[in-house]
């Protein structure tokens, strides 16, 4: 049997990959990457030459079961995603899965993700949370948001720049202006920045700062009454 790796890489700053996920993607037989074109820079970055196998959410039911089998013939196989840690938002959790039902042994390294960074910088309680990554688009948002008004954790979110005014808005309407929230952005890039305060101040903010780079927005839950 081989081993399956789920192998953090970094969200922004190169710095933040450990010399652990350097090896394992080096002695690996094979590297299923979201995009190989990401995941080339970063190997060429640390001059890595390994195969790689495109592995996405368009693709991976269609991919699993030939892994498994790799994995089951004894190849060692590592997953990354474009950043982060796999299985958060991104592939992952399938083959997680399937290659677990099959006997193999699935190891996950400690390393980067975004939204961990975001909940501690910003203020809000993080001793208990809920993760709820992207919230559906269309159908089915604002249902999931209702549910969550009554909601008491401290909440996380990802959202893409164009519409993060958008969520903002909807989350002034269904928690409340006066909500504490904080919204991070380009973690441990160039650029990174937290903007903190009340729900209603950081709508404004950003419909006066156009929203760029990757975002989590971290919403303080409903205070007991």
């Amino acid at each position: 049997m081989g081993i399956l790796y789920l192998v953090p890489t970094p969200v922004g700053n190169l710095e933040d990959m450990t010399y652990r996920a350097v090896r394992i993607l080096r002695e690996a037989d094979l590297i299923l990457a979201e995009d190989t074109r990401t995941t080339g820079i970063l190997l060429k970055h640390f001059e890595i030459k390994n195969a790689m196998l495109s592995y996405h959410k368009f693709n991976e039911h269609q991919t699993v079961e030939s892994v498994v089998n790799r994995l089951v013939a004894g190849e060692n196989v590592a997953v990354v995603s474009d950043a982060g840690t796999p299985g958060i938002s991104d592939p992952g959790f399938l083959v997680a899965r399937e290659a677990i039902k099959a006997g193999v042994e699935v190891y996950t390294l400690p390393g980067a993700t975004a939204f961990v960074p975001a909940l501690v910088s910003s203020g809000l309680p993080c001793d208990r949370f809920c993760f709820e990554g992207f919230l559906p688009q269309k159908k089915g948002r604002q249902t999931k948001l209702n549910q969550l008004a009554e909601e008491t954790r401290t909440m996380i979110f990802y959202e893409s720049p164009h519409r993060v005014v958008k969520a903002l808005s909807q989350f002034a309407e269904v928690f409340g202006p006066e909500r504490p929230v904080s919204v991070c952005r380009e973690i441990s890039k160039l650029h990174e920045e937290s903007v903190r305060g009340t729900m209603q101040e950081v709508l404004q903010h950003f419909q006066e700062n156009e929203p760029r780079g990757e975002f989590v927005i971290i919403v303080g839950g409903k205070e007991s009454e």
